[in-house]
């Protein structure tokens, strides 16, 4: 008797969890069996009668190492993709996910890729395909919401071949970060080793530029000298006003005025009115969303970023790593619109949307994979930053449908014996997109009192008031993030990592991005031995280039041949001051550990620093005093968390205060005095609330 034949299927290869249950739910003519191998799940259903398995990846599944065991050196360049849990510990827990799918893989016979439609996503997918099915090629779905009927139709529409073009623009871009960051790091941790210490330390193809920016603007701050100004009012019963000359620097001119003035009347000589028509906004791409995030609720861009994916991923918004600012009319926008319109806080504007021609306001920016980011009209139950995040997104959607906003500005001209001073307000006149955009369409309304040509205002004063020019402001992580974007440095998806990575490496602080003492040493060596390394150009070149692969017009090789010769070029230079180099980066890395670790003075003996210090033989940390062994005051800290020091002092006790950053917690002021009059306090309080307790539960449980 002749054994049955094994059943043959198709293998889907996703690139999270979620995502394989979302596709797995939208294919599946009944419900997808839920199976597992290893504690990994995947999810086995028919399609039309077709067998389908669907696994995920959880993202990278391999990443590049250096080919074979060499000693520490630079550059390195012979690289090869291995898998990931062999290389980083970190990435440990991909193992049981890679073996699963290449169990599921052997009885495969149809191969598709449904990974994110962007470079990351097509690597990942063409890895799969290549290392785990021991293909060339295979389908590709390409969509941009997790649902149901978009999935359908990326399924029944699927490309037969791998989209390469992303494929080999993605794989050249980590290639040339690969070489660019172990070379770069190699060299840096060496001239420290050859400077006679041994500090690990880290950099990046755009990590130097990116720095560069922030020093720069440090010393714009550092050298800036403020020039005196004034401004001159006017302060009458009816209004205020400012002289039409604005700032003035000279002196002179400030006494003249205020001589020509002194006692003299005040009359309306014009009234100007303006009115002046807003445009809706455009639709949400990757850069703007995070900057509105920042400044509507001061999420950083790597959150902001992180809450989006998992939207998308839950199926609310479509794909957010997009840099297009364009809908187009196949999204059906009056479909996503009935459905916002059940959402009880957005009823009434949908429907007003609704009894219009629905056209978008779009803007110039363009991405080849995916739309402007849109609200699907799914939804479940948000809480906290996710509801916040959403809202802004569905707001700003249907404020793109809106009618234009029209405001109004008033002009006052008033002559004081020819001196002119300017009396100025503007008003909404017609809401218009306002009212979709809400809260975050922060236009405040600047009224002046009614006042008429010729008119005398009654009291008038005029006086002086001296200022100072103000050095540039520091730029936030949004406003560092869309001059990254103008500078085209990084990739949409890569610029918050930029800069979540150099606070990581203490190259920056503080919430308005300050560079550190590292960060300006770093800099400041680099500019002086190897300034290649930290210019924007030579980055620039390389992302035009990666663009031209993507466009097809330039092979990966040839682009990845001259990535080489100008990075073994630029450190060739660098060994010839390595020493130096390592000098200069091991004393900032000092100054920058001792500044950091500075708690304050000692309020024991006066005369010492209090210092965070670590205890290795527990492996823990205490503040100590810089003055030990003359004097042994020493306080500890909390065995857990991220100690960061403060300026702030206990109000109770006058002791310095740390903060303590723990994961999925808030911060939290910790007073460093163990007898501090706050904590016990807050002790007694403790104490009372355990006391409750237990006489609550006396009363519930009688015996």
């Amino acid at each position: 008797m002749s054994k049955k034949p094994e059943e043959k299927y198709e293998l889907i290869f996703c690139e999270k969890p979620a995502q394989a249950e979302k596709i797995a739910e939208a294919l599946a003519d009944k419900k997808p069996k839920r199976q597992s191998v290893d504690k990994v799940t995947y999810y086995e259903l028919e399609h039309k009668g077709k067998k389908i398995l669907v696994g995920c990846a959880v993202g990278h599944l391999y990443t590049l190492a250096e080919k074979g065991k060499k000693k520490w050196t630079y550059p390195v360049f012979e690289v090869e993709w291995q898998p990931a849990y062999e290389v980083k510990k970190t990435s440990e827990f991909s193992k049981k996910y890679l073996e699963t799918l290449q169990k599921l893989a052997k009885k495969a016979t149809i191969f598709t890729v449904a990974c994110d439609l962007d470079q990351e996503g097509s690597v990942i997918g063409f890895n799969c395909i290549r290392f785990i099915a021991n293909k060339k090629d295979g389908k590709r779905m390409k969509f941009s919401t997790l649902t149901k009927e978009e999935l359908i139709e990326s399924y029944e529409n699927a490309s037969p071949h791998l989209d390469f073009e992303n494929i080999r623009a993605g794989e050249t871009r980590h290639f040339m970060d690969y070489f660019w960051g172990i070379s770069m790091s190699r060299a840096l941790t060496l001239s420290i080793k050859a400077a006679g210490s041994f500090k690990v330390m880290s950099a990046g193809r755009v990590q130097g530029p990116t720095l560069k920016i922030i020093v720069d603007r440090e010393k714009e701050i550092q050298t800036f000298k403020p020039v005196p100004f004034w401004e001159i009012e006017l302060e009458t019963k009816e209004t205020t006003a400012y002289h039409k000359e604005d700032k003035i620097f000279d002196k002179k001119r400030v006494t003249q005025i205020l001589k020509n003035t002194k006692d003299k009347p005040a009359v309306v000589s014009s009234i100007k009115e303006s009115e002046f028509t807003q445009a809706p906004p455009t639709p949400f791409d990757l850069t703007t969303l995070q900057t509105e995030a920042y400044r509507c609720f001061g999420i950083v861009p790597k959150e902001a970023l992180s809450i989006a994916q998992e939207l998308y991923t839950a199926g609310f918004i479509s794909y957010p790593r997009t840099s297009s600012q364009q809908l187009p009319p196949s999204l059906k926008y009056k479909k996503i619109i009935e459905l916002i319109a059940k959402q009880v806080e957005y009823s009434s504007l949908a429907h007003e949307l609704l009894k219009g021609k629905l056209t978008p306001n779009e803007g110039k920016k363009t991405d080849p994979a995916h739309p402007a980011i849109y609200p699907t009209g799914e939804i479940k139950t948000l809480k906290d930053k996710s509801k916040k995040i959403y809202d802004l997104i569905v707001r700003r959607f249907l404020a793109t449908f809106a009618p234009p906003a029209k405001r109004k500005t008033i002009t006052a001209e008033i002559d004081v014996n020819k001196e002119p001073f300017i009396a100025k307000g503007t008003i909404t006149t017609i809401k218009g997109w306002h009212e979709y955009y809400g809260p975050y369409a922060d236009f405040k309304d600047e009224e002046i009192p009614q006042l008429k040509e010729q008119q005398k205002l009654k009291d008038p004063k005029v006086t002086s008031e001296e200022k100072e020019t103000q050095p540039p402001k520091r730029y936030t992580q949004a406003s560092l993030l869309k001059e990254l974007e103008k500078k085209n440095l990084g990739t949409k998806a890569t610029r918050a990592a930029i800069i979540d990575a150099l606070y990581q490496r203490n190259y920056i602080a503080e919430k308005t991005v300050e560079a550190t003492q590292l960060g300006m040493a770093t800099i400041d060596t680099l500019k002086k031995y190897c300034p290649e390394i930290i210019e924007e150009n030579l980055t620039r070149h390389f992302e035009e280039e990666m663009e031209l692969i993507r466009e097809e017009k330039k092979e990966p090789t040839e682009v990845l041949e001259e990535a080489k010769k100008e990075l073994k070029r630029v450190l060739d230079d660098f060994k010839k001051n390595e020493k130096k180099i390592g000098e200069g980066l091991l004393e900032a890395t000092r100054e920058t550990n001792r500044i950091a670790n500075t708690v304050g003075p000692c309020p024991k003996c006066k005369e010492g620093t209090l210092m965070i210090r670590r205890a290795r033989k527990f492996k823990s940390f205490f503040v100590g005093c810089s003055a030990y062994p003359k004097c042994t005051n020493l306080y500890s800290l909390p065995s857990s968390g991220l100690i960061k020091t403060t300026d702030k002092v206990c109000e109770a006790c006058k002791h310095p205060i740390v903060l303590v950053i723990r994961a999925g917690k808030r911060p939290w002021n910790f007073c460093i005095n163990k007898v501090c009059p706050s904590k016990e306090e807050w002790l007694k309080k403790q104490e009372e609330k355990k006391k409750l307790a237990e006489k609550d539960a006396a009363v519930d449980n009688p015996e």
